[in-house]
């Protein structure tokens, strides 16, 4: 609705400019005329974008049950222990499909080891000529955490100051509980749905994602061709009270980690031997630290700079606004390679992380080694990046090998989606003009898997966070506040209902 109001209001001012420029004294009654018009309708249209959305339409009292519900579901999830190793997220599954069962909404545990399992559910389209189904992906395990270093249990879904505590407040069980709760809010507002809306929460994410790859080899015909995925990512970063954007994550970048062994002639270590294993070592990795792999811009990369260069400061609004042009500039390049904040998004990444030589300080050891966390952007060639890095150590004493076989090419989806227009129209009526801006992540979730199946995945949140808030993702305190776990299902239900409700 708001599309065609916004293409008639545009042919609206094209009229009046036109009658203006005349100076017949009926078509000046009619521009007055449509000028008070105007006047009226504008005001009413900016108003009308919240009361539009398919939430509008649910009472206040119905409404109310539903936020009662997400508060007490995730007390009771965060309950459950499902820390990764070892997982226990058969608990986890078993917790959904009980008040998936109460609410008569069909669904399947597959536990493919013990204590391992997925859950899959689905609510059915209505429609005659339906659309290619959407996923809420969630991942039930959580990574560990030390109690001694929280100031409330990590396991109590314990209440304080407005906000709940426990592992899986941020990553991610607010998102699957907010997911369960649209699910239900659908089947018990009956709403006609031109695509199957597809519900899978998956074990092992934290670690090695064998519940995905497990239900992927044996269980890829319930995803039933799916058009859109929604998982974890994204940020709705909250700043002085006000959403100052929403980050919605349309690509990841792709783990290459790296083993480089050194070896040389071993000896005492009174005796420094000049060509030994540890100093090939040292010189190889400065020369590896010391390499900086090309700039370059991918498209949704740019459409993000583009997205937050008017709410950036005077230079780097100017930076942002052509960041292709502005990279031909050697001070900017120098700029871009400190900055943490932006480096990632612009080149593959290079960080030494781990290191090795012998148990003892007075022996040279034969071997030295350390790891590389490598990063890839969607497109690049793991072969080739590879090859490149041997060149940079160039040292035939020094080997370079990937830890795993395995090459896994990132990738990512575009945003002239319906799914990403529904985001982008409920955030504006949620939180004003903010921008909603694509992102490339530095890490690894999940959607690398699905993209490959020709599924749209994207990682977006109906949460806002503080900074604080966030960074407790996997660290100490980690905790939603109670207004969000009450707000957020709403937020997400307008998003889905938008891109699968039938018209």
């Amino acid at each position: 609705m708001s599309r065609h109001l916004g293409f008639q209001k545009e042919e609206v001012r094209k009229q009046l400019k036109r009658l203006k420029s005349q100076s017949q004294p009926l078509k000046t009654l009619i521009y007055s005329c449509a000028v008070v018009l105007i006047s009226a309708i504008l005001p009413a249209h900016a108003q009308l974008n919240r009361q539009t959305l398919a939430s509008a339409r649910i009472s206040a009292d119905r409404m109310q049950q539903y936020s009662d519900l997400a508060v007490d579901w995730m007390q009771q999830y965060l309950r459950i222990d499902t820390t990764n190793p070892p997982g226990n997220e058969l608990e986890g599954a078993q917790f959904f499909k009980n008040i998936l069962d109460q609410e008569g909404i069909e669904n399947q545990v597959f536990e493919y080891a013990p204590g391992r399992a997925d859950l899959w559910a689905v609510l059915p389209h209505t429609s005659e000529h339906p659309k290619r189904p959407l996923i809420f992906l969630n991942h039930m395990d959580v990574v560990t955490s030390d109690a001694a270093h929280w100031a409330y249990p990590p396991f109590s879904g314990q209440i304080v100051n407005g906000s709940m505590y426990g592992r899986g407040a941020q990553d991610m069980k607010n998102e699957g509980l907010a997911q369960l709760v649209v699910l239900v809010m659908l089947k018990r507002e009956k709403v006609a749905l031109d695509r199957d809306i597809i519900f899978l929460a998956v074990a092992d994410e934290e670690a090695e994602g064998t519940g995905t790859d497990w239900f992927i080899a044996n269980k890829r015909d319930l995803l039933r061709n799916a058009e859109f995925l929604i998982n974890e990512g994204g940020e709705n970063l909250l700043q002085d009270g006000k959403v100052r954007y929403v980050g919605v994550d349309v690509g990841e970048k792709t783990p290459l980690w790296l083993h480089i062994t050194a070896h040389g002639r071993p000896g005492h270590g009174s005796r420094p031997i000049p060509e030994s294993a540890p100093n090939r070592l040292i010189r190889a990795l400065n020369r590896l630290l010391q390499y900086q792999p090309p700039l370059r811009v991918l498209p949704v990369v740019d459409e993000f700079f583009k997205t937050m260069a008017p709410y950036e400061p005077p230079q780097r609004s100017r930076m942002f606004a052509d960041i292709r042009k502005a990279m031909q500039d050697k001070r900017i390049q120098q700029q871009i390679a400190d900055d943490e904040s932006i480096n990632f998004l612009l080149r593959d990444t290079i960080a030494v992380t781990m290191f090795s030589g012998s148990k003892q300080t007075n022996v040279i050891p034969a071997e030295a080694w350390a790891n590389v966390d490598v990063r890839l952007l969607p497109g690049a060639d793991p072969k080739a990046f590879l090859e490149s890095i041997r060149k940079v150590v160039n040292d035939p004493d020094v080997t370079v090998e990937p830890e795993t076989p395995e090459f896994r090419v990132a990738n990512s989806s575009p945003t002239n989606t319906a799914l990403y227009s529904a985001i982008r129209e409920v955030s504006e009526a949620y939180f004003g003009k903010v921008p909603v801006a694509p992102r490339i992540t530095s890490g690894y979730t999940e959607n690398q898997r699905y993209r490959p199946l020709g599924i749209n995945a994207y990682g977006y949140t109906p949460y806002t966070a503080t900074e604080e808030e966030g960074s407790t993702e996997h660290g100490n305190d980690e905790r939603v506040r109670v207004e969000e776990l009450r707000r957020a299902p709403k937020v997400l239900y307008d998003v889905v209902t938008r891109v699968a409700a039938q018209p």
